[in-house]
């Protein structure tokens, strides 16, 4: 499953726009600037988390957004849903008895894919966008691959 460049930019955006707003409105030009992202691209993403009532928009002069919510309220999950990003590993629908193979079943690793699905969900949906501007998201990923690859398997 790779996540699409709609839901990265959406949460890019939330992070940059916690970090930055400290309760004052941000304009997409700032964040378009800091995170590298097209402003007309971030205007259709802030439409989208808008109507999902994520954040909230100011008019006028020294206008731009806000979040809705607190930071350590608001989900990962829920900004990748809000921007239309499907959280799902299974070419058919997720729970449906019916499969996508041209019979309508299902394959033998459906079950696999739809759990692998449910988990991704279930850890984006543990982590806010507080966790990630305070680095408590840490992992492995800041570890080289290949010495991560060796000590697993040197057990």
């Amino acid at each position: 499953m790779r996540l699409s460049t709609k839901g990265r930019y959406a949460v890019m955006a939330m992070v940059d726009l916690a970090r930055h707003g400290n309760g004052n409105p941000v304009s997409l030009a700032e964040i378009a600037e800091r995170e590298e992202i097209s402003l007309s691209y971030l205007e259709q993403l802030f439409a989208k988390l808008r109507r999902s009532g994520l954040v909230k928009s100011v008019r006028g002069p020294g206008g731009g957004y806000l979040l809705a919510h607190d930071r350590d309220e608001t989900r990962i999950a829920d900004i990748i849903i809000a921007v239309d990003e499907p959280l799902h590993a299974v070419r058919c629908s997720p729970g449906a008895a019916i499969g996508c193979r041209g019979d309508r079943s299902r394959c033998l690793t459906h079950d696999l894919w739809e759990e692998l699905s449910n988990q991704i969900h279930l850890y984006l949906s543990s982590v806010s966008l507080g966790d990630v501007c305070e680095k408590r998201v840490l992992g492995t990923s800041g570890l080289p691959r290949r010495a991560t690859y060796r000590a697993a398997n040197a057990r």
